[in-house]
Order: C-alpha cells, then structure tokens, then sequence
C-alpha cells in the first residue's frame, strides 16, 4: 500500500470525477481520443467540468496545437498518431489541470512528432502546470524535467535533478545508451 497526496491532502480511494475535480488530469499511452468524434468535440468532452464561456480555453488550446486547428472537423480517428496525442493532451489542457499525468506520450511517434510533444510539454510546464511524466525517451524527457526517477525492474533506481541524472556516469552508460 501506499498513499497519494496532492497539495497536502490525501487523495488514496478517491473516485476518479472527484480527482478531476481537484485539477489532476490524466492521458493514457493508448486508446487516448475518442475516434468516432471530431477534435474539437474531443476538446469539448475535455471541458465537462467547466462552466461558462470556453472561448479562451478553446483558445489557448489551440494555440499550443496550431495545426489541430485547421483539423478541429476531422474525426480523431483519422488523425495521424502524432495528431491524435496531440489531441488527448489537449483534451486534458480544456481542464486547465494543475497536475498533468502523461503515460509516454512519445511512444511510437515519428521523430518530429516527438519532438513536438516535448516543446509542448515544456511550453505547458512553463506556464505552471507541474507534469508528472512516464517516458521511455529518458534523455530526451530528463534535459527538461525538474526532478527525474530511473526505475529499473520496477524500483526506483536514482533520482535527482534532471540535469543530474544526464552528468551521472552509471545512470548515463545503464540507461541513456553511454
């Protein structure tokens, strides 16, 4: 067992709403759109929980992914991968979340796709959000990341300042390819 806090208050056992309720957004590796819906009827489900005028959400959302603007009619589900985790993460971002969890976001991207994610994931950390991130691209991930853990067989093997762990030799040659 174990427990989970968030801004000082234990959140272990909560049922999902109420955690979205509290600002943690969540965007899973796989399965991550709703295909059959447009992108931004995507976005509007990403927006359940707010009330009144979206216009500046819609807005900034759009403004982190410009070209999902020109596809805001398109079906999700015939979006390229990279467009499609655009998507969910902009989903997530309707919330204006103060936690963002993101489950390799990266995973089977072509380079430029990841590289995209990356620039967005720091704009969006860069502007408060604090982002919990799982990614199987380490160096890419930790050259930006405030606080990094290397797990390996699932415990947690180093830890340290993202910086750090990249000038560390051993976590360098086990883990970031030398």
């Amino acid at each position: 067992g174990g427990r989970i806090v968030f801004d000082g208050e234990d959140i272990t056992g909560w049922a999902p709403d109420r955690i979205v309720q509290r600002g943690i957004c969540y965007v899973p590796q796989v399965d991550n759109v709703f295909r059959e819906m447009t992108v931004h009827e995507n976005f509007e489900m990403g927006a359940f929980l707010r009330r009144g005028d979206l216009s500046a959400a819609y807005d900034r959302v759009y403004g982190l992914f410009p070209d999902l603007r020109a596809k805001r009619k398109n079906l999700a589900g015939d979006l390229s991968g990279g467009q499609r985790q655009m998507v969910a993460m902009g989903r997530a971002l309707m919330l204006d979340p103060k936690l963002l969890l993101l489950d390799e976001p990266t995973a089977g991207l072509s380079p430029k796709y990841m590289e995209q994610i990356f620039q967005i994931t720091r704009d969006v950390r860069d502007a408060g959000v604090s982002i919990l991130l799982v990614e199987q691209h380490a160096k890419q991930a930790l050259a930006f990341c405030d606080r990094g853990y290397v797990l390996a067989t699932g415990a947690n093997r180093h830890e340290g300042s993202g910086q750090a762990l990249l000038a560390d030799r051993e976590v360098a040659e086990m883990f970031l390819g030398g």
